[in-house]
């Protein structure tokens, strides 16, 4: 079963065995909680054998599927040409799978947000044209020839450099998310937006190529006792942030490709800051100059922006790292289960501290949890795969979803981040999400602690 996007940002997709699927061996080696460790080796044999069987009596059933026995129009007449369609597009059939506006979110259509369908999507890398997107005074597409990027500041030879010179230089390609402070901001309050597209949707992951910051910066000749670099963006806003030194050098890019190709220009083309682990306001696009300097630069952008209002009523300032977080993908707001039986659970976890390192999932609201299956290899500072087997059976259940990173931080409950932070910040919320699956099948979004 498949379920289309609706207007309010995608229900995504579905995907449920066919009755024939669940033999005994499955709904016995799968129980509400999850795979029973014990019976592991068990179920991967039943499912390949299952996935052969259901495939061999759909071709061999009576009458025949009509669209096997009968050849469609395309296996009988000629394609389009490769010049018909010079830079590759989507399918017609997945067109509803788009970024999306939140209404009223933003004063105009130039500072503005689109948010990624995660909903949609596998694995960890996004596609260029998904990618989430935050403007602060709109996009620009600028002419790569006329752009310059300026090192200045506490160096001891201020250095400006063209495009093509930072072509020539030796490049690195890594894989990392990029997530904005402000993800997740309307779970603060008692509201819940209905999809994840709008609950987590500024959240993406990416291959970033470029130069390392470092070897810039050694080359004009920074201070060793400076501590911060300001960055600056060349759009509208003239967007500004400090950065600390030990992240410049660390892992930082000045990037000019995204995914194998160029950036895009919303993605800040021809040059953008990577800064790994950081919220993304600090990835400055259309970057065009690096101040060396000996103190936070406190610009507009981070004075009033991009601060913590906590519960004393100060603000907490430059808390720039993104912490540990995970959310359930599917089954996931706007969603419904259409059959009993078994689904996949699956999701994204990520930490600006490091890697992940454990995934775990609840399917009673934070009671118990067992341990979901990672993807691959997780990467440090980069969004990691998660998967939990699961038979529904009609019941209510409360699915969540907690990342432990590399450094033993856990990702907390909504109640221990109110406990700390209060309930009236905008930025930096990592607090546990929870779909509610309603004994109809109905996904909704619920806030539990």
């Amino acid at each position: 079963m498949e379920l289309p996007s609706d207007a309010l940002g995608g229900q995504g997709r579905l995907r449920q065995a066919p009755e024939s699927f669940l033999s005994h061996e499955l709904v016995t080696a799968i129980s509400s909680d999850g795979v029973n460790s014990e019976r592991r080796g068990l179920l991967r044999g039943a499912l390949a054998a299952a996935l052969v069987a259901t495939s061999a009596r759909a071709i061999a059933g009576d009458g025949g599927d009509p669209d096997i026995v009968r050849l469609p129009e395309w296996s009988r007449s000629l394609g389009k040409p490769v010049a018909s369609n010079p830079y590759g597009q989507p399918s017609i059939y997945e067109a509803n799978i788009v970024r999306r506006q939140s209404p009223g979110l933003t004063q105009t259509d130039q500072a503005s947000v689109a948010f990624t369908p995660l909903q949609n999507l596998f694995g960890s890398i996004t596609p260029s044209g998904l990618h989430f997107e935050r403007h602060h005074q709109g996009w620009v597409d600028i002419d790569p020839r006329r752009h310059r990027l300026m090192i200045n500041g506490l160096v001891a030879q201020p250095l400006v450099f063209t495009l093509e010179d930072l072509l020539r230089m030796p490049s690195v390609s890594r894989m990392h998310f990029l997530e904005c402070g402000a993800n997740t901001a309307q779970e603060w309050g008692n509201s819940a937006v209905p999809t994840v597209q709008y609950s987590h949707g500024m959240l993406s992951g990416s291959e970033w190529t470029g130069v390392p910051l470092s070897l810039l910066l050694e080359r004009a000749g920074y201070d060793r006792t400076a501590a911060y670099l300001l960055a600056e963006g060349a759009d509208g806003s003239s967007m500004t942030r400090t950065i600390s030194m030990e992240s410049a050098l660390e892992d930082a890019l000045v990037a000019y490709g995204q995914n194998g190709e160029m950036l895009r220009p919303e993605q800040g083309y021809p040059l953008r800051l990577v800064v790994p682990g950081l919220q993304g306001v600090s990835w400055v696009k259309w970057l065009r100059r690096l101040e060396v300097g000996d103190k936070p630069y406190a610009t507009k952008d981070e004075a009033s922006h991009y601060v913590d209002l906590m519960p004393n009523g100060q603000l907490r300032q430059y808390a720039a790292i993104q912490e540990a977080k995970s959310v359930i993908t599917a089954p996931s707001g706007g969603q419904k289960l259409l059959k009993h039986g078994y689904y996949c659970i699956t999701g994204l976890a990520w930490s600006g501290r490091g890697a992940v390192r454990k995934v775990e999932i609840s399917v009673d609201g934070g009671r118990n949890w067992r341990e979901a299956r990672l993807e691959g290899s997780p990467q440090s500072k980069m969004l990691t795969r998660f998967n939990f087997d699961w038979v529904w059976q009609g019941e209510s259940a409360l699915l969540q979803s907690r990342v432990h990173d590399s450094t033993g931080y856990i990702q907390p409950q909504r109640a221990q981040l109110v406990a700390a932070r209060g309930t009236r910040s905008i930025y930096h919320n990592n607090a546990i999400q929870t779909w509610r699956v309603g004994e109809t099948g109905e996904v909704d979004n619920v806030q539990v602690g």
